[in-house]
């Protein structure tokens, strides 16, 4: 098979297909002034995921302002670069995405007709480690690598007969497609789990429709029951009856991590979490799970929820003790603080966990809290479960493309791979 296989580059592939290679429009076409709270969404470096585009914070513009810049607008099967930073991103434009603009700091590579080469194709070559090396390498700029329509021209693709690119890409489009429905479900389950919080804790929708003489929707007897049937004032406004003013450290006490130089990391089970969340693991674990931790010094207001026993780096505050609140209802309750209100730092922000202890908050009914986490904790897990099983997909998935892509491994071989792993 690999005899039918031929060496090409990117822009000759363009060049037979009447494709072409462009950069996204300059700063002067495009000014920060032209975005807007809706509209059509701009495709940016940072939209640029993992083969394709993260719409979550995407820039929008208005339909004159992409009319204007027309040449710019994306088309199925265009494959999106990160000009500058980050070069070896790129993400193949599917249905959802075609009339949306490649933004500035991005280049586009439009295949033309497909006769000798399919987007999708030669949209896994661009992913494969070895491209991405040659991506790095004959980069320009000292300081920042750089990316220009000769370098993209010149990137070499291995092309096999139609027929062959169809059915790898097929291959590996399956898989991609089941990381992204496992991605999909993950964000739905956190959004339960978050809305419900919402409902109860914060909108209290339960205490109204039993005020009202009402069912609380979607819950079952028992559970309404545990709400209160009515409001009273407080130092907080108007509050569920019976639910007492605290402070935050009566629902949850905050510590701080602990050192663990990159030296002394043994790699293992348990996973290291540093202010901006996850960074790799480490042989034994300093907490036992579940925990929530947010970010000390560096990176503040993100929060983690981890299920399992793990090491909060020195860079983070931990939940020591859960008081009157539980794993998933801290998790919720912390990621509605405006952490970085309470910057005790200048130049690196930092956060004191005094400051956050004080703070005056309502406590719920200990059994409220226990009928939540008693919903929650399960939907985290099967958003853990469904990471897990993402992760070795795409381990696999990385570990076929090469192989396939080289010609080294058959199609019949990685599909019963496929079938195994299913």
């Amino acid at each position: 098979m690999s005899s039918e296989w031929r060496d090409m580059t990117l822009g000759r592939i363009c060049e037979l297909q009447g494709g072409a290679i462009q950069t996204g429009p300059f700063g002067s076409q495009l000014h920060t002034s032209d975005y807007r709270e809706s509209g059509i969404p701009v495709v940016m470096p940072t939209n640029i995921g993992d083969g394709g585009i993260v719409e979550e914070g995407i820039a929008r513009i208005a339909q004159t302002d992409v009319d204007r810049l027309s040449q710019h607008k994306l088309q199925l099967g265009d494959i999106v670069f990160s000009r500058r930073g980050d070069v070896t991103k790129n993400a193949l434009i599917r249905s959802r995405d075609v009339g949306w603009l490649c933004g500035t700091g991005c280049l586009k590579v439009r295949l033309g007709d497909e006769s000798i080469a399919t987007a999708k194709f030669v949209s896994h070559c661009l992913r494969l480690p070895s491209i991405k090396e040659w991506l790095v390498r004959h980069a320009v700029g000292a300081t920042m690598p750089n990316l220009n329509t000769g370098i993209l021209s010149a990137v070499p693709i291995y092309l096999p007969p139609l027929q062959a690119q169809q059915e790898i890409a097929q291959t590996l489009d399956a898989l991609d497609d089941r990381i992204a429905l496992l991605r999909e479900t993950n964000t739905s389950l956190e959004a339960i789990a978050q809305a419900l919080f919402k409902s109860w804790f914060v909108d209290f929708d339960p205490v109204l429709a039993r005020q009202q003489g009402l069912a609380p929707e979607g819950m079952i007897d028992a559970t309404a029951a545990l709400f209160p049937d009515g409001f009273e004032e407080s130092e907080l406004g108007v509050v569920p009856k019976g639910w007492r003013v605290g402070k935050l450290e009566d629902l949850l006490l905050l510590q701080r991590g602990f050192d663990l130089p990159a030296a002394d990391r043994i790699p293992g089970n348990y996973p290291i979490i540093a202010a901006s969340g996850p960074s790799g693991s480490h042989s034994v674990p300093m907490v036992k799970g579940p925990g929530v931790v947010t970010g000390r010094s560096g990176v503040l207001g993100k929060v983690f929820l981890e299920l399992d026993d793990f090491w909060p780096l020195n860079t983070t505050l931990w939940v020591k003790e859960f008081r009157a609140a539980e794993a998933c209802y801290a998790y919720e309750l912390l990621k509605t603080l405006d952490f970085m209100a309470f910057n005790a730092g200048s130049a690196v922000p930092t956060l004191n966990r005094n400051h956050v202890h004080g703070l005056p908050y309502l406590l719920p009914a200990s059994e409220c809290v226990a009928a939540y986490e008693a919903i929650a904790l399960p939907l985290h897990q099967r958003v853990r479960h469904n990471l897990r099983q993402a992760q070795t997909l795409a381990t696999l998935r990385d570990t076929l493309l090469p192989r396939l892509i080289s010609g080294q491994l058959r199609l019949p071989e990685a599909e019963a791979i496929l079938e195994e792993v299913a």
